[in-house]
């Protein structure tokens, strides 16, 4: 029996995330929204490209395959589209081969207050506005960056990629480091504090979800000794040891097993992204969101202190 939505790990995606609608967006911005409309409607069958969480959905939609019988994951398509416009959109949907039949069209309007209502562990979108909002209420949204986009559909492993502070975590010893801008004074509230667990960040419920996933893969595994996992999690942050020990403190007392980790010391995040290639990474600080080809699809979740 499937799943019900509650106990599913469920995705809002903006059409604006899942595909590039750079051309539709200039029509809509520079015309009218009557010349939008006409836009879409005289290109309906034609398919939108690929936009910068295409990869990232592509593969994760590809979890309900293995687990056909749980079909523990869902994404649901949250548009500002009206249901007219988003013909295309679901069209374009269909021509890729995308398990995607829920949605909300708000005509305009912003969709970030109904996350809840679809359980959404996060809200993805190229709508800066949406995602300010979603955050200002506390819900789980991230802004995806403009990126090179590459789709390897040869490769079905999906990368994921996480900053621990003000993204998985809450934002305390980030407020710690930036009162004074004191890498001492931050090193020295987290050796006091390293067996005391971090609240949790907006990211925190998608993390431990994904963590669950890992897990049914884990016994999969373990019954068929040729089967690739497709989940691949990694923590990317500027910490370093003693500081580290809070991280693995914070996750084992949420019942998540730490996996990859990289604790960095203030060097480059993009040295590791590079090698990584992952196909999301989120972080708060937009400056720890670049690499030197532009090829990494980055995700901004502006929330805590250092978004102030």
């Amino acid at each position: 029996m499937p799943y019900p939505i509650e106990d599913k790990l469920v995705i809002g995606i903006a059409s604006s995330a899942l595909f590039d609608l750079s051309q539709s967006d200039h029509i809509y911005r520079t015309d009218s929204i009557e010349a939008y409309r006409q836009h879409q409607e005289k290109n309906i069958d034609v398919p939108l490209p690929k936009g910068v969480a295409f990869a990232f959905i592509r593969r994760f939609l590809n979890l309900n395959k293995v687990f056909a019988e749980q079909n523990p994951v869902e994404v649901v398509l949250l548009s500002r589209n009206s249901a007219e416009t988003g013909l295309r959109v679901f069209r374009s949907i269909h021509h890729y081969g995308l398990d995607i039949s829920r949605a909300a069209f708000m005509s305009g309007n912003s969709p970030y207050e109904y996350l809840p209502a679809f359980n959404a562990s996060l809200f993805l979108t190229a709508n800066e506005k949406d995602v300010k909002q979603a955050v200002a209420a506390n819900y789980p949204a991230g802004l995806v960056l403009p990126s090179i986009i590459a789709d390897d559909e040869n490769d079905n492993e999906l990368r994921i990629a996480f900053d621990f502070d003000g993204v998985i975590a809450d934002d305390e010893s980030e407020a710690v480091y930036k009162k004074n801008n004191n890498l001492q004074e931050f090193a020295d509230h987290e050796s006091k504090k390293q067996a005391i667990p971090h609240q949790p960040g907006l990211l925190a419920d998608l993390f431990k979800k994904l963590d669950a996933i890992q897990v049914l893969e884990n016994v999969l595994a373990s019954k068929d000794p040729a089967y690739k996992k497709i989940v691949r999690t990694v923590i990317i942050t500027a910490r370093n040891a003693p500081s580290h020990e809070r991280v693995i403190t914070t996750l084992k007392s949420w019942g998540v097993t730490p996996g990859e980790a990289f604790f960095l010391g203030g060097m480059e995040k993009s040295r590791i992204l590079s090698t990584l290639k992952p196909h999301l990474f989120f972080d708060d600080q937009l400056g720890h969101l670049h690499s030197p080809n532009k090829n990494i699809p980055m995700v901004h979740i502006p929330f805590g202190i250092t978004n102030r």
